[in-house]
């Protein structure tokens, strides 16, 4: 199987970076985010990749001319200007019957062969892995009286789901493709016609969009809590929910990479 990753955006959020660079090369500890995403896909079997490259294409190429001779690597020049449903629609001559595709920014000890057969099984054309909301601000909790018992920093707000990347595809997924942006058309199309589900991951994951993700990701691979780094196992809490309405279109992310 082949593993399609969005790395042609401008990722504007991450400027000044992204100005003279791929946001997907911004470093973790020295190494590509890029790099760590591949690695986690290496680590369970599945080493070829389809690079949907754009912006600053040429960095790309340089960087895996230097070899990763374990890896396939494939860079599709799908456009500077593409929008994230027309980078995976321009890589559709080079993936496999059925492929994963990401984002080249997000970081997850997602189970991939778990999220392999619940896609198989499904009988759906694609699977969107979802996580739940982080509130990016702290929380306070009071009782009925107004009392404050606790301030809860950034916690997860787990009747909420995001759509975390980590997408199975099957090809005949392009037969349904409809729009340019994977988030907000090309997605709900399949929704509606029943061929999209959810797989529900409840570890780790974290996308790098700022400097400050960029900062949390280092502190956690310095400390040793890098969990992406392992290989997930049956211990990893994940709930399978195979109903293709369950997909909340509403927090599906939207920026163009």
């Amino acid at each position: 199987m082949k593993v399609v990753i969005l790395c042609g955006g401008k990722g504007t959020r991450s400027y000044p970076f992204t100005e003279y660079f791929p946001k997907p090369m911004m470093p973790i500890c020295g190494t590509p985010v890029l790099v760590h995403l591949m690695r986690i896909y290496a680590r369970q079997g599945f080493h070829q990749f389809v690079l949907s490259a754009g912006h600053r294409r040429e960095i790309l190429e340089d960087y895996f001319a230097r070899g990763f001779h374990d890896w396939s690597i494939e860079i599709v020049d799908t456009g500077s200007d593409a929008d994230t449903g027309d980078r995976i629609r321009r890589c559709a001559d080079v993936v496999s019957d059925t492929f994963f595709a990401t984002y080249g920014d997000g970081l997850g000890n997602v189970d991939l062969r778990r999220l392999l057969a619940f896609h198989q099984a499904s009988g759906g054309a694609a699977t969107v892995t979802s996580v739940p909301l982080r509130s990016q601000y702290g929380t306070v909790v009071a009782d009925a009286a107004g009392r404050v018992a606790q301030f809860v920093e950034k916690p997860l707000i787990r009747e909420h789901r995001i759509n975390a990347g980590f997408f199975v595809f099957n090809r005949h997924a392009f037969d349904a493709w409809d729009g340019h942006n994977l988030e907000v058309e090309v997605l709900p199309h399949l929704a509606r016609r029943h061929l999209l589900f959810e797989y529900q991951h409840n570890g780790f994951w974290k996308s790098m969009d700022t400097s400050k993700d960029q900062q949390e990701l280092e502190a956690l691979l310095r400390s040793g809590a890098a969990v992406w780094t392992g290989v997930p196992g049956a211990h990893v809490e994940t709930e399978l929910t195979p109903a293709a309405h369950r997909v909340s279109m509403s927090s599906m992310r939207t920026e163009a990479r």
